[in-house]
């Protein structure tokens, strides 16, 4: 699958300061309805949980369950505005070298409801446009990311093969059999874990990570954390995802193992964000970490956090011994359109098979082995362009009004 990572957005101290000094005063509160756990199916898009929520009672919502953020976030302010939320402040939000990056508001006193659960006095960020594009991203509709209020208060399970996640009252929840547990450490309302690195070259290092169910990608370390993380010689430059200030660039490059616990994978892909997209992170903000783990790892476990005992217990899940591989068609694709289902080359990673073939940024995807593109999920497509080595794809795409059909296989760089 493209491990592209979304949900990277800004790190401002004084911002993050301001706003949480602002809400503090808020009773924060989800409760479950009568019940000890609740399932809630969830969906799965690029590895990420795709929830329910309803918003103060009366708009029907999808938000992404994200443990890297420490607050709630809506998107998109026209639906906060179809609600007539008052607005506390305003903040414009500054990047490096003092260009404007975005505006947000903060409202309170917002109730938040998934099945089976109820949420009253939060307080919710704002953006005052759709700067993360995660509809077009994700190819269905998303509108918010929900983060610490959930996990600080149940014990969450989630099984992905199940796609089902489930909230537990601390007092009810007993460890069930064959999970391992692993301790982290929640820092900033955000969960840390300890992993192993180690190079084709011998070389081998513990790293501190963020686990982030928010992220799409496996394993992402920032060589600036330590001296010893580098990038490996063999490597490809890509682009790695969306930040509030547009595309995040960095490398991907083979390690020889990774160590989770008692998981362990060989020729792991990692990513090596660039320090200035490194730095355009919610994520970032006040404790030192090395990179994260995210949810091309994660959605090989059912995975079960518990923030008050400060531990992860984990079971090998149907594709824990997939393997690692990434966009080996190096076309990037969005969907674009009101229903979504018009799909556009965003871009075209350079020396990559998708660019041999003459594909071009623009390019409107008109048909994938001879199946209307109209007909498929983003999901589906992103399937076909990532499906295994040498396979052979046929793509028509309609580009300044002339429809252009190519095949080409697929094939890695890394």
């Amino acid at each position: 699958m493209c491990m592209r990572k979304f949900l990277l957005g800004f790190t401002f101290c004084s911002f993050m300061l301001l706003f949480f000094s602002q809400s503090s005063g808020q009773t924060l509160g989800f409760e479950l309805n009568d019940q000890k756990r609740v399932n809630i199916p969830f969906e799965i898009y690029n590895n990420l949980i795709v929830v329910p929520v309803v918003l103060n009672n009366q708009l029907p919502l999808r938000f992404i369950l994200d443990t890297g953020v420490r607050t709630t976030i809506l998107t998109e302010k026209s639906f906060s505005d179809i609600l007539n939320l008052p607005y506390s402040r305003k903040y414009t939000i500054s990047g490096l070298g003092g260009e404007r990056v975005v505006d947000a508001y903060v409202t309170n006193n917002v109730s938040l409801s998934l099945p089976g659960v109820t949420g009253k006095g939060h307080a919710m960020l704002v953006l005052a446009e759709d700067y993360l594009e995660l509809r077009n991203y994700l190819g269905t509709e998303v509108h918010g990311i929900l983060g610490y209020e959930i996990f600080s208060r149940f014990i969450v399970t989630i099984n992905y093969d199940k796609k089902v996640l489930t909230l537990t009252t601390p007092e009810y929840f007993k460890k069930r059999r064959r999970f391992q547990a692993v301790p982290i450490k929640v820092e900033d309302t955000k969960p840390y874990v300890m992993g192993h690195i180690t190079y084709n070259s011998g070389e081998h290092l513990d790293v501190k990570l963020l686990i982030d169910t928010g992220a799409s990608h496996g394993l992402l370390l920032d060589k600036s954390s330590d001296p010893q993380i580098v990038l490996p010689e063999k490597h490809i430059s890509t682009s790695l995802g969306r930040g509030l200030g547009g595309l995040l660039e960095g490398e991907m490059a083979r390690l020889k193992y990774f160590h989770l616990g008692e998981a362990c994978w060989q020729n792991i892909l990692a990513t090596f964000p660039d320090s200035n997209s490194f730095l355009d992170s919610l994520k970032t903000v006040g404790t030192f970490r090395n990179g994260s783990i995210g949810g091309e790892i994660l959605s090989r476990f059912t995975v079960v956090i518990n923030f008050p005992e400060e531990k992860v217990y984990l079971k090998k899940g149907k594709s824990f011994k997939k393997d690692f591989t990434y966009n080996l068609s190096g076309l990037v694709v969005k969907a674009i359109g009101s229903r979504l289902n018009t799909y556009e080359i965003t871009e075209v990673r350079k020396g990559s098979a998708g660019e041999k073939a003459g594909f071009k940024k623009g390019d409107i995807l008109v048909s994938i082995n001879s199946i209307d593109a109209s007909r498929l999920k983003l999901n589906n497509i992103t399937s076909f362009l990532n499906a295994k080595e040498n396979k052979k794809l046929k793509l028509t795409v309609l580009r300044d009004g002339v429809k252009i059909t190519q095949s080409f296989r697929l094939k890695s760089q890394i």
